[in-house]
């Protein structure tokens, strides 16, 4: 049985003239110490994802169906109580800017005390000692020093490593990281992910990794979900989908790579743009930026089909695999 497993999830944000569908029978597990990345161009359903395995989407939004299925437990069926007790233990999540998770007017070791008091019956003496372990973990300078700091007083890069010692607090089985090194300059976003790997791996924790970066994706990942309008139209090993995509979105995103194009020429890039959740189109959501777009395209949304280890929703695809299965084999 897999550690996580998420089953024809469907949420749904409530407005005036009917609900917005943002994310449609989203299916996919995750294993003890994997590291499954999620890809996608902004609105594709990432965040919505993760957030709704831990019941954290806010109103109008809603979970409509489906199940999130964490050791064999249902979290979507359980209480904000029952919640509690995974949130930040056994589930943890690095969320996109640490200035908006970090409390601005309490000092970083307050924070982290009162975070594992919260789960745990400690002393605040053993609290901070706990605290002060897990910074040195993520190698900070001077632990003891930026305990009775404020994040303010911290830069980015240390403010990241603090929020990557507070998901390690209560030793979580899965760490939930939602592009944890957008604000961050190259140098540091290397540093940042190389830290994030080494611990999951230290501690056999699974990592789902939140990003629009395929080449971090490629380095860090060892399955990929490709998104597009809160649907998963790719999904299978990472190597096997970066050398081979098979769907023509995933096809776009790796020649839009600025590795991928040529010196003097203008980077490539997917024609249009994602669709917002009230105008997403019949049939394939893909189909109207896609240079192999059929009128089955835009009827119906195509079945997930097996390319080697890939499950990919796409009629061409499904079209050369039923030629291939056709061709006569050749006698030597």
């Amino acid at each position: 049985m897999a550690l996580l497993e998420v089953n024809n999830l469907d949420v749904r944000f409530a407005v005036r003239g009917g609900d917005l569908q943002a994310l449609q029978s989203i299916s996919f597990s995750l294993d003890k110490g994997e590291r499954l990345g999620l890809v996608g161009e902004s609105g594709a359903g990432k965040s919505v994802a993760a957030f709704s395995i831990l019941k954290l989407i806010a109103q109008p939004g809603y979970i409509a169906g489906g199940e999130v299925l964490f050791e064999g437990r249902n979290l979507s069926a359980m209480s904000e109580r029952e919640l509690r007790q995974i949130r930040g233990n056994r589930i943890a999540m690095i969320f996109q800017d640490p200035m908006m998770t970090l409390n601005p007017v309490l000092t970083v070791g307050t924070q982290m005390v009162e975070a594992l008091k919260a789960h745990r019956r400690i002393s605040t003496r053993a609290a901070r000692d706990i605290a002060l372990k897990k910074l040195q973990k993520v190698s900070i300078p001077s632990p003891d020093k930026r305990l009775d700091q404020y994040p303010h007083e911290l830069s980015g890069g240390m403010r990241q490593r603090v929020i990557i010692a507070i998901a390690l607090l209560l030793d979580p089985d899965i760490i939930i990281a939602d592009e944890p090194t957008t604000a961050l300059d190259v140098t540091i976003q290397a540093e940042i992910m190389a830290l994030l790997l080494a611990l999951c791996e230290q501690d056999n924790v699974a990592l789902m990794l939140i990003t629009h970066d395929l080449g971090l994706v490629s380095q860090v990942t060892q399955r990929m979900l490709v998104m597009y309008s809160g649907r998963i139209i790719e999904q299978g090993p990472t190597k096997e989908i970066i050398n081979d995509a098979q769907h023509p979105y995933t096809q776009g995103l790796i020649n839009a790579l600025p590795q991928m194009g040529e010196p003097g020429r203008r980077l490539y890039q997917i024609p249009g743009s994602m669709p917002s959740l009230s105008r997403i189109p019949p049939g394939c959501p893909f189909h109207p930026r896609c240079p192999f777009v059929t009128d089955e395209c835009r009827q119906t949304m195509p079945e997930y089909v097996q390319s080697g280890n890939v499950d990919v929703a796409c009629y061409e695809v499904s079209k050369l695999i039923e030629q291939e299965n056709r061709a006569p084999e050749v006698t030597p």
